[in-house]
């Protein structure tokens, strides 16, 4: 069971020893000793340029690392008018319970604006804390979103699950719904400490798309902030998404059910508003097995076919079975049945009788068809024109929206 605080009680009360704060960064790591540093520098640097006039904090919420991350966290070089705390947060393991304690302690300490920024970024400069604040201190947004120039093949579950999906259903475009850098007014933070979901999956990688949903829902004012290339640690997504893709994916479809009078009413969408200077910087490439994702997908398939069978209306099951015993280029799956299935296994994972993660589970071989496909499609395309097929998928999930609308009033007249 989860506890009552993912602060420990000696954490609460060196904040409260504190007294107080006005704007405060809070940095989620687990064994990030290596990278860490750069964030906190360049945090504590933005904090104190930009933001004179407001006192500062950095909170280290760490998962228990074993190379002395936290150490090197307050070890590192910073203005001396900028506290510095590392904790180890409680509660289920996970990014989720790390954002969970940085919080409540910008409720405790009654913060003005909170910020996260991921522990491996080695793009983030001063800049990037004015950039993501700003518009929070100045009153013009309770939320801002992180707007990046990433590589085609960086950041394929947002492209193809997240982006997409939480798009066509609350109508507004947040390119990076889960891009992991982001800014909150205090009354926000409260809001989402006081959310009942802290022994969900929201606790582990479904973190970043409950804020964006709840900020929107909440109808708090949405941006997003241009803040230029982001340069982290990408994943080969045929090599290590699998949990991550479970506790995103299942979050958004939870958050349907609890969130279903609202999405029902929408239609179409319209784009966030984007702060910030343009860039035009071609991001680090991300390399994928393309050979390991075609094989992915049509193993699973084969393997999840009985469950496939009963999450999947029968047309979409023929052309997925078409597409993962086809060969090499004909075995790319189209957006517009990926969209239908996406939604499928919405519906499934709503209606109950089957295991919540045993129904995401099995939609994961399809996803790594999805990305193979566009791997494919986009293989001699710049970041810029595969940018635009994303925007075209996106458009055909609202397309399709009907198609889930009225199958969703089936299962829930």
């Amino acid at each position: 069971m989860s506890p009552a605080s993912a602060l420990p009680e000696d954490a609460r009360k060196e904040l409260e020893a504190i007294g107080g704060a006005d704007i405060l960064v809070g940095i989620p790591s687990f064994n990030n000793a290596a990278t860490i540093g750069k964030v906190v520098v360049a945090s504590a640097q933005g904090m104190v340029e930009h933001f004179p006039g407001l006192k500062p904090l950095l909170l280290n919420s760490d998962g228990g690392s074993s190379d002395e991350t936290p150490e090197a966290f307050m070890a590192s070089k910073t203005d001396s008018a900028v506290k510095k705390l590392a904790v180890r947060y409680q509660g289920i393991p996970g990014k989720g319970s790390s954002l969970r304690a940085i919080f409540e302690a910008c409720s405790l300490l009654g913060v003005k604006v909170g910020l996260v920024v991921d522990s491996d970024l080695r793009s983030i400069t001063p800049e990037w804390i004015k950039l993501l604040a700003g518009p929070v201190v100045e009153g013009r947004a309770g939320y801002v979103s992180p707007y990046y120039a990433r590589h085609k093949y960086d950041g394929t579950i947002t492209n193809n699950i997240v982006y997409p999906t939480t798009r066509a259903l609350y109508g507004v475009r947040i390119r990076q719904p889960i891009g992991g850098d982001f800014a909150f007014s205090g009354a926000l933070a409260g809001i989402y400490t006081e959310k009942d979901v802290w022994e969900t999956d929201v606790a582990k990688f479904g973190i970043d798309v409950f804020m964006t949903t709840t900020a929107v829902m909440e109808e708090v004012t949405v941006c997003q902030a241009n803040l230029g290339a982001k340069i982290h640690d990408p994943r080969d997504p045929a090599a290590s998404l699998g949990p991550m893709f479970r506790q995103v994916t299942g979050t958004i479809f939870r958050l349907m059910s609890q969130y279903q009078e609202r999405w029902t009413q929408v239609s179409g969408s319209e784009p966030a508003p984007i702060l910030g200077p343009e860039t035009e910087i071609e991001p680090e490439p991300v390399n994928v097995d393309l050979p390991a994702l075609l094989q992915r997908f049509r193993d699973g398939c084969k393997e999840s076919a009985p469950l496939l069978k009963g999450c999947i209306s029968p047309e979409n099951f023929e052309e997925l079975n078409e597409a993962a015993g086809a060969e090499g280029r004909k075995r790319e799956l189209s957006p517009r049945l990926w969209a239908r299935i996406v939604y499928d296994f919405a519906l499934e994972y709503n209606r109950g009788g089957k295991e919540p993660d045993e129904v995401v589970d099995a939609m994961t071989p399809i996803y790594f068809g999805r990305v193979a496909s566009f791997v494919i499609q986009t293989a001699d395309m710049s970041t810029a024109q595969a940018e635009k097929l994303i925007e075209e998928q996106g458009e055909i999930f609202e397309q399709e929206k009907p198609y889930l609308l009225q199958r969703w009033r089936e299962i829930n007249p």
